[in-house]
């Protein structure tokens, strides 16, 4: 697609957009809080931002319990690596370029919390027995050093109307084994495919 009307340059951006006031360019620290510790704790999911060295991008979701991303302290989060497809992404990304950037969530609450720093992927026992779950130890945690962390308001969440039950009501996407059968023209039925994703979320969750 051609289009004629590209930003190119801060200029051009804050000639349209302004710049944030004292309040949004002072609310970012460099640790965590006892604010952001809270949230940390209440948080039961998180996207993870990270990129290889030629800029290719990532966001990949973690889920679990809520407070499964550990706090060692103040300045060093822990994340376990639950078992998944072993594509692992994020974590090949991490050796090639040590930015990350996360995004944590809570259920009902509109407001969010970004952490940004640099990661590293250690095997230390005394971090991954801490992230038992079902007797179960994950085989990696990402270690998260802070370099920033911050509230973001409310108004994505409100304009999605994320946490509202009659907008995921109306929801309706074709089933995950369907879309891997006809992205990957896989030679396995959908209803085969579905019952080997089924059976892997009920198995081997960790």
């Amino acid at each position: 697609m051609k289009f004629e009307n590209t930003i190119t340059s801060e200029e051009q951006l804050r000639a349209t957009l302004g710049y944030p006031s004292e309040i949004v360019t002072r609310k970012t620290i460099s640790y965590i809080d006892e604010h952001c510790r809270s949230f940390i704790e209440k948080s039961p999911f998180i996207t993870i931002a990270t990129s290889d060295l030629e800029g290719n991008m990532d966001v990949s979701p973690k889920g679990d319990p809520a407070g499964f991303v550990k706090i060692l302290d103040e300045k060093t989060l822990a994340i376990p690596d639950r078992p998944g497809n072993a594509k692992a992404d994020t974590l090949s990304n991490i050796i090639k370029n040590p930015n990350i950037g996360l995004i944590f969530l809570i259920p009902g609450v509109r407001e969010t919390l970004r952490i940004n720093g640099e990661a590293k992927i250690v095997q230390d026992k005394w971090v991954l027995e801490q992230m038992n779950v079902d007797g179960k130890t994950p085989s990696f945690a990402i270690i998260v050093s802070v370099k920033e962390a911050f509230m973001h308001c409310a108004k994505c969440i409100i304009r999605s109307k994320l946490w509202q039950a009659d907008a995921a009501k109306q929801a309706s996407v074709p089933s995950l084994a369907k879309v891997l059968v006809e992205h990957g023209k896989l030679e396995i039925s959908v209803d085969e495919l579905d019952g080997m994703i089924k059976n892997d979320e009920q198995t081997n969750l960790y």
